[in-house]
This record gives structure tokens, C-alpha cells and sequence, in this order.
């Protein structure tokens, strides 16, 4: 079993004491500080992770053991392999989107300023500062639930769920790598409004003008998880700890970019073949710059047997 609190296990020494105004960040810090010390108050449960079933039962108290060289380094490889992905579906991305932006006037439509709007809207909401416990509040119920979800998801088990402004935790019996970081790519909220709008555009019949509406509220919530993504991260999160900080950051870019991928081809006329597009250009890139890289090798290899014939 594991409880996963979703901030941090360290905080920081406020600042500056002496501010009449409090802010988000000290927030922030107070509510991670209290919820470490209530975790550690529940008796040890958090070292029953269920990866560690092996030896839950044999009473070993310590929270997290370092794991050997073979896990660190299969995390490594793992993470250099999956980094090449990352950069031709970046190199895509960018491509696909100066092409929209450049020849098919993406930037002069509606839905791009809706999303936009919404966009500039949350942030400048998160820095002010307004609503700071209701923003706390949303984003670790968010952040709970979608572990929650993934669990099920995985056919594990729930067994408690405490969600408040001081933290969040769940049990589970069940945790792994995409339990343990789909919170950090699963933009729960914004998933919880397009949902929303598809039923009620479904059974209102609400005209196509609402569905401007929908993306100012998409680039509200897709921001609300991307901000607190970024904000979170550095804050050493258990979370990426558990399955190797480098690999799990790998991940995390890898996949939010994908869901970027996703909201730029729905938001053409055309989705499916939008997305068809997409993936027919990222296997052109990925030929592109594999092949790029075959003959860099073979030029470097070359050029080291001549040295070595030389000498």
C-alpha cells in the first residue's frame, strides 16, 4: 500500500517574516510543510509501497532505499532511448504549427485567441494571487483523483482518498510508473470540462459559437495543469523520485507535449486528418534525422581508422 501525499516532502523556511501580505509561494511552502508532517505522524504507512510488497511485511521502517546500479542504470538507458522520440515530435510539433500559424492564418482564427485569452487569463490568476486556497484545494483533489483513476485503471484498488489545502494522499495497493506520474501529464481538469461541454452540447443542442467558449475554458484548465506541473517539479516530488527523477522528467515533457500535439490537431477543421498529417511528417523527421546521425557516425568512425592507420 502506498501513500502518495501530493507535495513535497521538504519545505522551505519562509523568506521574509515580516509581510503583512502572505504569498502563494508561502502558501505553498506551509501547506507542503504541514502535510509532510501529518504523513509522518500516520505511523511509517508511506514505506508500503507496493512495489515493495516483497518485504512490507518484514518491517523494514525506512521510507525509500536506494535502489542498486542495475535499476539507476536501465532508468538511464531507458531515458536515452526515449529522448530522441522526444526531440522529433518537438522538431514536428514546431513544424506542423509555423506551418498553421504561417500558410493557414492558425493565429488569425478564433479558436487560437479563445485558447489564448484563456491562456494569459489563468496565469496572470495564479501570480495575483487571488483565491489561493481554492487554487491549493483544485489542484491536489486533481492531482489525487488522477492516481485514483490510473489505479482503477490498472485493476488496483482504492482503499482511502483524504484531499484538503494542507494535502492529499491516496492508499492503493497497485502503484508503477504511469500510476505514479499521470498527474503531471493528464491535464485532469481541462479532460473534466471537455467532457462537460460535450454533454451538455450533446443533449442543450447548443450552437457552434459556444465552441469558442470552450476554448477559453480549454486554454484555461490546460494551463492550470502546465503551471502547477512546472511549478511542482522542482519542489522534489516523491512522485518522479520513485521510478528516477531524469526518467520520469523525460516522460513528463514527452508526454504533455503530445497532449499539446493532441489540442493543436482538434482544434484544425480537420482532426483526423490532421493527426494523420502529423504522424505521417514525425516518421519523415525521425527517417530525416536517423539517417542524419547513421552517416555522422559512419563519418566519425571512418575518420578514426584513418587517424589510427596514420599514427
Amino acid at each position: 500500500m502506498v501513500k502518495r501525499p501530493s507535495k513535497t516532502k521538504r519545505s522551505r523556511p519562509l523568506e521574509n517574516q515580516k509581510r503583512t501580505r502572505v504569498s502563494f509561494a508561502e502558501v505553498l511552502s506551509s501547506a507542503n510543510r504541514r502535510a509532510h508532517e501529518q504523513a509522518n505522524r500516520r505511523g511509517g504507512k508511506r514505506a508500503l509501497k507496493s512495489v515493495r510488497a516483497a518485504i512490507a511485511a518484514t518491517g523494514v521502517e525506512e521510507e525509500c532505499d536506494t535502489p542498486g546500479w542495475r535499476p539507476r542504470l536501465l532508468r538511464w538507458v531507458l531515458a536515452l532511448v526515449i529522448l530522441p522520440l522526444c526531440w522529433v515530435t518537438t522538431w514536428t510539433f514546431l513544424s506542423r504549427f509555423s506551418q498553421a500559424a504561417v500558410y493557414q492564418g492558425f493565429w488569425h482564427t478564433a479558436e487560437f485567441w479563445y485558447f489564448a485569452t484563456g491562456a494569459l487569463v489563468m496565469i496572470g490568476w495564479f501570480w495575483s494571487g487571488l483565491l489561493q486556497p481554492l487554487f491549493l484545494y483544485l489542484y491536489v483533489l486533481g492531482h489525487e483523483l488522477t492516481h485514483a483513476i490510473f489505479v482503477l485503471i490498472y485493476r488496483g484498488k482504492v482503499t482511502d482518498f483524504h484531499v484538503s489545502t494542507n494535502g492529499g494522499y491516496i492508499t492503493t495497493n497497485k502503484t508503477n510508473l504511469v500510476i505514479a506520474l499521470s498527474p503531471y501529464f493528464f491535464p485532469f481538469w481541462a479532460v473534466i470540462s471537455a467532457g462537460l461541454y460535450a454533454i451538455v452540447r450533446y443533449f442543450a443542442g447548443v450552437s457552434n459559437e459556444w465552441d469558442r467558449v470552450f476554448y477559453g475554458l480549454m486554454g484555461v484548465t490546460w494551463t492550470f495543469h502546465m503551471i502547477w506541473t512546472l511549478w511542482m517539479i522542482p519542489r522534489d516530488q516523491p512522485d518522479l523520485r520513485e521510478n528516477g527523477t531524469f526518467l520520469s522528467l523525460v516522460i513528463i515533457y514527452l508526454a504533455n507535449l503530445l497532449v499539446l500535439v493532441g489540442l493543436l490537431c482538434v482544434s484544425m477543421k480537420s482532426p483526423l486528418q490532421n493527426t494523420l498529417e502529423f504522424g505521417m511528417e514525425w516518421f519523415r523527421h525521425a527517417a530525416t534525422w536517423g539517417d542524419m546521425v547513421l552517416r555522422w557516425g559512419h563519418h566519425c568512425m571512418v575518420s578514426l581508422q584513418e587517424a589510427g592507420r596514420f599514427n
